[in-house]
């Protein structure tokens, strides 16, 4: 075995030439137009350059060949490309790079004396001068988050522009979603699609974004759907990619992520968590909530119930005092109060008590979308009226009574029509949503399939009333001109409860008052 010789370590440079030889520092003869450098890992001597050290015995030496570029030089009367959360995951790039933007001038230095600490003698390079056009490229929030926090940033950065993720479904641009498609197919040398896969692919792409009238252009998802689709039809062994293969290429992609999903699946059908969907009960309704998991997101209907009472508590949310509300959920809550409030109780102080609850909630309770819900059960409560369990509420109120928008409805919808599916569907079963969230409906096939054949159903309501004649098939009822509602109707039902309430409050006042009258003058 032949063993080689040390080499020696770091000895100094003895070339008589070296105060002759040329530093080539940034070199754009080849660049056509302004130079653009995207840099993806903007550490301190990436981004600035460094005075490189070459090692000797008990220390470093270095020379004027030894100083190298950074993207910023490399950039310099051109554009230079930042990704934010780079930049600031690194110490001191933030900072330096705010100077070198207001100064016009770069400094080749090591970060210890960027800090003020005292860095061993080398190199000092004098300072470049640099019109360098910095664009960084981020989520919005940061940039709220800089534009608040730091006071320079807005004069360093002083141009914005906001991207859309999302945009109009118009001819024109399902023709350039469709050319996209092709060209994506033929650059990665995949399967072509043919026109049912292509519409597959859109109508896909307006899911994402939950509207009938927009495209996500989030286009790395839909390259990722693209490249699963053309494995699938492999396996099919198909010349193009249709629609089947991308609706396989979907279901496939939902069973990785759902396990949670099946396992509360399994606990409904199983009874554990309760949901009716079938008969009539009072002061209950299932209402729908969206499990948001990051890369998936799934619905799940809840029961909510209300208990009503002589009283002057108020309506009572049971998960804001075991603090489980957020503060939106507490919001839609107070809400019911004013409802109530200014339409029942306009000639004769309103006297209720009543309890909300979500049943079996124990991971807390955010947003409004279950507010119509909790006015519902509160309502059929006060009336007596049993409300059918085989229809799901969301949608959230106003004190008006107006029905509002919320977002998730599609997850909501086959959250329950899954439950349904489950425990058995008798064809009687639905959901009530916001009319205004009609243009967001981009429903499962499945789910679309079911309503077709009239075996699940989809209401859209604009007000409390008109849902509570859906619920409960009963009508709401007008007050006529003597400010009678019609005898019978819901609100008709309401408001002699709450006059009861409030002439049996009237009674226990009077034996109240006088025992603590009796009580005083004895003391």
């Amino acid at each position: 075995m032949v063993q080689m010789a040390p080499m020696p370590f770091g000895e100094p440079s003895t070339d008589p030439f070296l105060p002759y030889r040329v530093n080539v520092f940034v070199d754009n003869s080849e660049t056509q137009g302004p130079p653009i450098i995207v840099e993806t890992n903007p550490s301190y001597h990436n981004l600035f350059g460094v005075v490189e050290k070459k090692p000797i015995v008990g220390g470093y030496v270095t020379d004027f060949t030894l100083i190298k570029a950074g993207s910023i030089s490399r950039a310099n009367s051109g554009y230079l490309v930042l990704h934010d959360r780079d930049v600031l995951a690194n110490t001191g790039v933030w900072e330096a790079l705010q100077r070198v933007i207001k100064n016009r001038e770069l400094r080749i230095e090591e970060p210890a004396a960027f800090f003020g600490w005292v860095p061993p003698q080398g190199l000092r390079p004098e300072p470049i001068p640099t019109d360098t056009k910095v664009i960084m490229i981020g989520d919005p929030y940061l940039y709220r988050t800089l534009a608040t926090m730091d006071p320079d940033f807005r004069e360093t950065f002083k141009v914005k522009a906001d991207f859309d993720f999302q945009i109009d479904r118009s001819p024109e641009n399902i023709v350039a979603f469709a050319c996209f498609i092709g060209d994506y197919c033929r650059r990665e040398r995949l399967r072509h699609f043919d026109a049912s896969g292509v519409a597959r692919i859109i109508e896909q792409c307006a899911r994402v974004v939950e509207d009938q009238d927009k495209l996500s252009t989030r286009f790395s998802d839909v390259a990722d759907l693209l490249i699963e689709s053309d494995y699938w039809a492999g396996k099919d062994k198909a010349a193009l990619v249709s629609a089947k293969h991308v609706e396989r290429a979907i279901v496939e992609k939902t069973f990785r992520l759902n396990l949670i999903e099946e396992r509360l699946q399994e606990l409904i059908a199983d009874g554990i968590i309760l949901v009716d969907i079938d008969e009539s009960v009072v002061g209950q309704v299932n209402g729908l909530a969206v499990y948001q998991m990051g890369d998936f997101s799934f619905g799940k209907p809840s029961r909510i119930t209300a208990k009503t009472f002589i009283g002057r508590g108020g309506i009572v949310n049971i998960e804001r005092e075991s603090k489980l509300s957020g503060k939106t959920h507490d919001k839609g809550v107070l809400i019911l109060s004013g409802y109530i409030g200014a339409k029942y109780a306009q000639e004769r102080q309103l006297s209720l008590s009543a309890s909300i609850c979500f049943e079996q909630s124990y991971d807390g309770v955010d947003g409004d979308s279950a507010s119509s819900t909790e006015l519902y059960a509160t309502l059929s409560s006060l009336s007596g009226v049993p409300i059918k369990q085989g229809l799901a509420v969301t949608g959230s109120v106003n004190q008006n009574g107006e029905i509002q928008a919320i977002g998730g409805i599609n997850y909501k919808i086959e959250g329950f029509y899954d439950a349904c599916r489950l425990k058995g569907i008798t064809g009687n079963q639905g959901v009530l949503m916001p009319k205004s969230n009609l243009r967001n409906l981009m429903l499962r096939p499945d789910v679309v399939e079911a309503v077709k054949d009239g075996k699940f159903h989809i209401y859209a309501v604009s007000s409390i009333d008109e849902g509570m004649e859906v619920l409960t098939g009963v009508a709401a009822g007008e007050r006529n001109s003597a400010g009678h509602y019609q005898e019978g109707s819901i609100n008709d039902l309401v408001e002699k409860k709450l006059r009861q309430f409030s002439e049996q409050l009237r009674q226990f006042a009077p034996t109240t008052n006088s025992t603590e009258a009796a009580t005083s003058r004895s003391e």
